[in-house]
């Protein structure tokens, strides 16, 4: 019995010694790992905020963070450090700092310094106090004014760089990867000019990683990335070749730079139309941990109130680093096939066969309260849109040809064919549009008349819509905007005639003392050249008649020469015309015209020329028909938001052409017509030039005397030629003017 109380005895105070062994160890890991204890702010002289952040042991290296400008806020990590705040978040609101996130991720905690706007930042290692300092940019950046990005710890080892790694990011940035030989690297990243600049301290690199890479071709913002040893340091260049922010941040033993364009004003979407993350970048490292549990760090880190349904269960391993948190969100739910719901600060989330039949029943509660609710009547007393075309619009219907005037042209103008005629025969058919088109506004039991003489809008729907009717005549009832489009037609025309002929003629006559003479008096057929004393009239009949053509209203110069040969008594007599004239003209109408934005507008003028066709029966009248013929300007202006404009033109000309004979004394005339017709888009002011028709006749004509008139040189007194050249052309000038409200231009 003895013995078996001694070794109860020993076994107990084995377990004692086992326990207090236990205890000293657990009590030794919790020695061995630093915390987070308190967290201090304070205003400092210069605009300047102090955080102070109080540990539970001192800190060896000054902890590695990055910064960035969109949203603007400052990281920093410190290794091996638990929150022992008791909370995640605190505010601020002094200076830049907004407040201060606090998230332990591990065995690792970072603080979030979130800003108001950009920041310089400072730290400072006082034994187990950790000091931050924020100072207002000048500029738009973010930047780390300590020279170091980590400091190196405190063996005296060596680091080295093991491998340099460049990557286009999925929204076109340029990522810089270094794998470094361990976590405690020192390095110093600042920008030296237009460049970006790392160094890292007591660190050793490869000579084959010491190059001047050329990364263009990736198609970032990046063009050179050179590495290079100096001293017992590493040296790395960063060559933009634009403007850039970048942001740098360690993981392990990896430090990445990224190295991007400056932001634009961020928007929720990207150019591939998917979503596109802004939220505050954080790390999560959950091995089996509850969903709920994940989403209730999300909520205190963002601030946000985030309810999750009932039946959000099951528990998720995940591991994120440096992730923006809405993107965080969005893998855990579609982990989980889970969605959420949005209003305002409140993020709802449940499973998405909850979410949908949720919204579903609610979609066709409200069906069932329409139809159940009761109808009203309300009166819209409008002042610019015609109360008939509103009626269409409330019931989905699309607009009549007349009210968009599509169906207008010079041709149906001129033929009297208006288009609130085209409008009146296509009334009933457009009328029968069905109720149950998908742009209809009312309610399926709503229904809207208007009444024309006081342009009023009668509808009679449910309180809801009747609302909704309402907000929609605030929006379409404005008035029109207006343009006046100035036109100028202009017809050119160079014309150029030329015409040589010859009259040639030999003539023996009996002279007095018998000697012969030849005379060539040349004159109008038929006449005889005066008599003298002695002489012997003689005809005046050329033997060569090859006059110089003439046009209409014009002579021909003339010249005369006789050539006396008083030995032998001829006479040779010559006569030359020529005519060479010369034409330009210019026809120019200036039509204006004023009207509403996507509205046609024409103008015509012009006359209609007679034409009479003989009867064949006898004693029939003969028929007399007229032919217009006119200047149409027809326009439909469309005014763009940049006060540029799109017109739609169409210039038609007509002219009465040359006559030409029917028979029996009657003419008829033919029209001559030029039209264009086009689209163009023209800033407010300015004046557009349309081309229009060129035309470019030539005519020659050559009259001779067969082999004479071939003959080198002496042909030309045996034949005449007439050579008539026109050239017409039609150009359109437009000049449209914004009309403003108080009737002057823009």
């Amino acid at each position: 019995m003895k013995a078996t109380i001694a070794q109860i005895s020993q076994r107990i105070v084995m377990s004692i010694l086992v326990m207090l062994a236990m205890a000293l160890t657990v009590q030794q890991a919790q020695a061995d790992t630093n915390s987070i204890e308190t967290l201090d702010y304070s205003t400092l002289d210069g605009g300047k905020t102090l955080v102070k952040i109080g540990l539970k042991q001192n800190l060896q290296n000054s902890p590695a963070g990055f910064a960035i400008n969109n949203p603007p806020r400052i990281a920093l990590d410190l290794a091996g450090t638990a929150n022992g705040l008791g909370k995640n978040t605190v505010n601020v609101n002094q200076g830049a700092l907004r407040s201060v996130n606090v998230v332990q991720a591990g065995e690792r905690t970072r603080l979030v310094l979130n800003l108001s706007k950009p920041a310089q930042y400072e730290t400072r290692i006082d034994g187990n106090v950790l000091f931050i300092t924020l100072q207002e940019a000048d500029g738009a950046s973010t930047t780390n004014v300590t020279p170091r990005f980590a400091e190196a710890g405190a063996s005296t080892s060596k680091h080295s760089i093991k491998d340099i790694d460049f990557r286009r990011g999925a929204a076109g940035e340029a990522r810089v990867i270094a794998t470094l030989s361990d976590s405690t690297t020192g390095i110093d990243i600042r920008k030296q000019g237009k460049k970006l600049a790392i160094d890292f301290m007591s660190t050793d690199v490869a000579r084959s990683l010491q190059r001047r890479l050329d990364v263009t071709d990736f198609g970032t913002i990046v063009q050179f990335v050179e590495t290079e040893g100096r001293g017992g340091n590493v040296k790395m260049t960063i060559e933009p070749k634009a403007d850039y922010e970048y942001s740098a941040y360690q993981a392990d033993n990896q430090l990445i730079i990224e190295v991007r364009a400056k932001a634009e004003e961020s928007t929720g979407k990207s150019a591939g139309g998917k979503a596109k993350y802004v939220g505050e970048k954080l790390s999560l490292n959950f091995q089996n941990v509850e969903v709920r549990s994940v989403l209730q760090v999300i909520a205190d880190f963002t601030g946000k109130n985030i309810i999750t349904s009932d039946t959000v269960t099951g528990n998720l391993t995940l591991r994120l680093k440096d992730v923006p948190w809405d993107q965080a969100l969005d893998i855990i739910l579609q982990s989980k096939g889970l969605d959420k719901r949005e209003n305002g600060n409140v993020i709802w989330v449940a499973p998405k066969d909850e979410l949908l039949a949720k919204e579903k029943s609610e979609l066709e509660s409200k069906q069932s309260l329409e139809s159940l609710e009761p109808l009203i009547v309300r009166q819209y007393q409008l002042n610019y849109k015609k109360a008939d075309q509103a009626v269409r619009f409330l019931l989905g219907q699309p607009p009549l040809p007349g009210d968009t005037g599509q169906d207008v042209d010079c041709s149906s103008q001129a033929q009297g064919v208006k288009a609130d005629k085209v409008v009146a025969t296509t009334a009933a058919t457009a009328a029968a549009t069905s109720s149950t088109n998908n742009n209809r506004v009312l309610s399926p039991r709503g229904s809207a008349n208007s009444e024309a003489q006081t342009n009023t809008l009668i509808v009679n729907d449910i309180a809801s819509k009747q609302a909704e009717v309402a907000e929609m005549m605030k929006l379409i009832d404005m008035p029109a905007r207006q343009v006046m489009i100035e036109a100028r037609v202009v017809v050119a025309s160079d014309t150029f005639s030329k015409s040589l002929g010859v009259k040639f003629g030999v003539q023996q006559g009996a002279l007095a003392g018998n000697r012969v003479g030849y005379g060539g008096a040349v004159g109008t057929t038929g006449s005889t050249a005066p008599t003298t004393a002695g002489n012997v009239g003689i005809p005046t009949t050329p033997n060569v008649n090859l006059p110089a053509v003439v046009n209409s209203g014009l002579t021909a110069g003339t010249l005369g020469l006789s050539l006396f040969n008083l030995g032998g008594g001829a006479l040779l007599s010559l006569e030359l015309s020529a005519l060479e004239s010369d034409g330009l003209g210019k026809i120019i109408s200036s039509p204006r015209i004023i009207t509403a934005n996507q509205k046609p507008a024409v103008i015509l003028q012009g006359i209609q020329i007679p034409n009479i066709t003989p009867s064949t029966t006898p004693g029939v009248a003969p028929t007399v028909t007229f032919k217009d013929a006119f200047l149409c300007l027809l326009v439909n202006p469309q005014i763009l938001n940049n006060d540029s404009i799109i017109l739609n033109v169409e210039v038609q000309k007509d002219a009465p052409g040359a006559a030409f004979d029917l028979g029996g004394g009657y003419q008829a005339f033919p029209i001559e017509t030029k039209r264009v017709k086009t689209q163009i888009r023209i800033n407010n002011g300015e004046t557009a030039v349309i081309g229009g028709i060129y035309e470019d006749n030539t005519n020659s004509t050559v009259n001779k005397v067969p082999f004479f008139g071939d003959l080198p040189l002496l042909g030309n007194l045996f034949k005449n030629s007439s050579k008539n050249i026109t050239k017409t052309e039609l150009l359109v000038f437009l000049t449209p003017r914004i009309v403003k409200e108080d009737l002057s231009f823009k």
